[in-house]
C-alpha cells in the first residue's frame, strides 16, 4: 500500500527534473502532460499532470493497492462509513486500468482507493492526442 499525491504542474519537463533529482528516482510512466513516480522509499507514488489552468495545486489524493481482496475490504468500509462517491472497475485512466472507489472530503479533495489491473493499457494515440489537447486527460482521474 501506499500513499498517492497528484499534483497539477505548470511545466511537465520542469516538475519531471525536480522531483528526479529530490527522489533520487526517474518517472516510472511519462507520456504527453503527465508523469509518475513510483517510488518504493517512501512509499510514494508521486502523479503529476501539465495543467498551468488549474486552480488548485492538488489534482487529487489515494491510495494504491496491490491486493484485490485489500482493495474489495477498503471499498466495503468505505461504503459503510457511507464515505464512498463513486465506484468504477476496469476503467482506463491515467494510462493505466484501475478498479478504484471515490470519495470527496468535507473540503472538496477527492480521494481514491485503487487497484491498477494493467499498466500499459493499450491506448488509441490519436485518441490519446486529442483528449491531452482539449485537457480530458488531464481531467480523468479526478472526475471522480
Amino acid at each position: 500500500m501506499r500513499v498517492q499525491l497528484a499534483l497539477n504542474v505548470d511545466d511537465l519537463d520542469a516538475a519531471v527534473d525536480y522531483y528526479s533529482r529530490l527522489f533520487g528516482a526517474e518517472p516510472h510512466k511519462r507520456r504527453p502532460g503527465y508523469a509518475n513516480f513510483a517510488l518504493n522509499s517512501p512509499p510514494l507514488k508521486l502523479v503529476l499532470f501539465e495543467n498551468a489552468d488549474a486552480d488548485q495545486r492538488i489534482n487529487h489524493l489515494g491510495v494504491e493497492v496491490s491486493d484485490p481482496a485489500e482493495l474489495k475490504s477498503e471499498i466495503e468500509r468505505i461504503s459503510a462509513a457511507g464515505l464512498a462517491d463513486k465506484r468504477e472497475e476496469q476503467v482506463t485512466c491515467c494510462h493505466a486500468t484501475q478498479d478504484k472507489v471515490w470519495s470527496v472530503e468535507p473540503q472538496g479533495i477527492k480521494w481514491e482507493w485503487y487497484r491498477v489491473t494493467d499498466d500499459t493499457p493499450e491506448v488509441d494515440t490519436a485518441a490519446q492526442s486529442a483528449a491531452a489537447a482539449d485537457s480530458a486527460e488531464v481531467a480523468c482521474c479526478s472526475k471522480g
